[in-house]
């Protein structure tokens, strides 16, 4: 199967980051994090005015660079180990970490400004649940982002981890079935790494 028949949650069935290797990745990320975290704050162009909700939020880094800007943050993993790492290195930020996944956020009906997930989605169960989730958790006028590492059609094992720009458009059209509107597909970088974005807004 080549990436354009991939879907986009294509590593759906991950296992997961637990006990003391889901730490040891935590303790990775932070190191590699926050290029990323830095693009998406600027993207969605984040203020002291937001409540952000970051998807997949691993050790934190997007969190932190968010809370730094003056932001409310709430940082939503599926791993208790990630989550641990996170508390750890976090220090007198305006961050509530939560454990959950896409599919059932833990936060109210219109609850956030801007939500991202960061290379995340490609590890989502159910997208469309995710996205339906985030239509919820949204208040008008509120941003989404993904951001994605590009990838070759014919990428096979960690390489693969990301997306091509077919999965990319593939994303964009299943925000706009789910709700969301001004939907664009955009390519950047992200320190040395070249990045799918999909920006979207909650009418």
């Amino acid at each position: 199967m080549d990436g354009s028949e991939r879907p986009v949650n294509h590593h759906g069935d991950h296992p997961g980051f637990s006990g003391l290797t889901g730490q040891l990745c935590a303790v990775a990320f932070l190191l590699t994090g926050r290029e990323t975290g830095r693009l998406a704050a600027d993207l969605t162009a984040v203020s002291a005015t937001d409540h952000v909700l970051d998807i997949g939020c691993g050790p934190g880094n997007a969190c932190r660079i968010a809370a730094a800007r003056g932001a409310r943050v709430t940082g939503v993993d599926p791993s208790a180990a990630m989550l641990r790492v996170a508390r750890i290195v976090t220090r007198g930020a305006s961050v509530t970490w939560v454990k959950g996944g896409a599919e059932a956020l833990p936060v109210p009906d219109a609850g956030a400004t801007v939500a991202w997930a960061l290379a995340t989605v490609h590890h989502w169960p159910d997208v469309d649940a995710g996205l339906a989730e985030i239509h919820r958790a949204l208040g008008p006028g509120a941003r989404f982002l993904a951001v994605e590492r590009q990838t070759e059609p014919d990428a096979t094992g960690i390489s693969s981890h990301g997306w091509t720009g077919a999965q990319a458009e593939t994303f964009a059209a299943m925000c706009e079935s789910a709700g969301l509107t001004t939907v664009r597909v955009g390519s950047g970088r992200a320190g040395k790494r070249r990045v799918w974005t999909v920006h979207a807004t909650r009418p």
